[in-house]
């Protein structure tokens, strides 16, 4: 099994900008939303020049390397999407620069099945899960491609997102309903070109994967698909 790429640092952070009284830097970013959510969650955003500094020192694996699109990047705590979305838009643009169009709807559908996070707030994660949905919609309307609601890679999309974007507390392994948080990997399937096969996980599993300890838990199994039909999730048991 494959392990994530942690991040430089949480997108949440205390260190690296100046704030004023309100929250924000030199630059009017909005660092943060409330001296409550400070005091209850320690929530105070990374500026956006501190997020590119961070990813340059991962350019290889976001854009220039081999296999650039499946190196899979996980944020514990995504924030607002500030990482998540700077780590899609510099895949897309690595995507535009090296691939045929033809194939750019199925290796945006990759990248962003290679993008995981966790967040703890509901409101974030919202606004994590639309920037993203933004970002990927733009790209592909700019390249007259359609993703709109009705098609298969706009519903794929979605379905990446919400399954690989979730809200959970890192700290603990679980969710607010006190399940625990799932992810799936998405594996390319060889010689069958865009086709994925999907592969659930606990995150505590990778920690234990860390420690050598087993994983007994029973998992659904499903169906090779193609990944712009994976909002469709047949069950290989169904």
């Amino acid at each position: 099994m494959k392990e994530p790429m942690a991040l430089p640092h949480l997108a949440r952070t205390k260190h690296g900008a100046a704030i004023d009284g309100k929250g924000r830097t030199g630059t009017s970013e909005q660092l943060i939303k409330s001296r409550q959510r400070v005091k209850a969650h320690g929530e105070v955003f990374t500026p956006r020049r501190m997020v590119n500094q961070m990813l340059d020192l991962v350019r290889a694996e976001l854009e220039t390397g081999p296999q650039f699109v499946d190196k899979t990047f996980f944020e514990p705590s995504a924030g607002d999407g500030n990482f998540l979305i700077a780590i899609l838009q510099r895949k897309l643009h690595a995507i535009e620069k090296r691939y045929q169009r033809e194939f750019w709807p199925t290796e945006s559908l990759f990248a962003l099945a290679s993008i995981y996070g966790i967040e703890l707030l509901h409101d974030n994660l919202e606004a994590a899960r639309a920037g993203l949905m933004a970002e990927f919609v733009a790209f592909h309307e700019d390249a007259g491609v359609r993703c709109n609601h009705r098609t298969n890679l706009r519903r794929s999309a979605e379905f990446l997102l919400a399954s690989n974007v979730v809200q959970g507390n890192t700290l603990t392994g679980f969710d607010d309903s006190g399940a625990e948080i799932e992810f799936s990997w998405w594996h390319r399937v060889l010689n069958l070109p865009a086709t994925v096969q999907r592969e659930p996980f606990t995150f505590a599993s990778l920690r234990g994967a860390v420690t050598g300890a087993f994983d007994f838990t029973v998992y659904e199994s499903y169906e090779r698909c193609r990944i712009d039909h994976v909002h469709k999730e047949a069950r290989a048991d169904a």
